[in-house]
């Protein structure tokens, strides 16, 4: 699990139908310029939020279905934290 912030959403009306009413957010989950995911929203994260983000095979179990194809999902939206990024 990492955290990173939200920096905008995806819209994709063309998609695999395990995909069809998945929310899909830009999350920067590091410093540098390549360092964004592209992850499911299963909590309703918005722009500018800190979120939790689990990464991998892991993803999957986090969603409904679990043979949907998804590496990155938000898992937590953080409230509070002593990190600075």
């Amino acid at each position: 699990m990492v955290i990173g912030k939200v920096t905008g959403s995806i819209f994709s009306t063309r998609k695999l139908d395990s995909l069809t009413g998945s929310k899909l957010m830009v999350v920067n989950i590091g410093k540098g310029k390549d360092d964004y995911v592209v992850a499911i929203d299963t909590l309703g994260a918005g722009i500018g939020e800190m979120v939790l983000v689990t990464l991998g095979d892991s993803a999957r179990f986090a969603c409904q279905n679990e043979k949907t194809p998804i590496d990155a999902v938000i898992v937590g939206i953080v409230d509070e934290s002593n990190y600075n990024q």
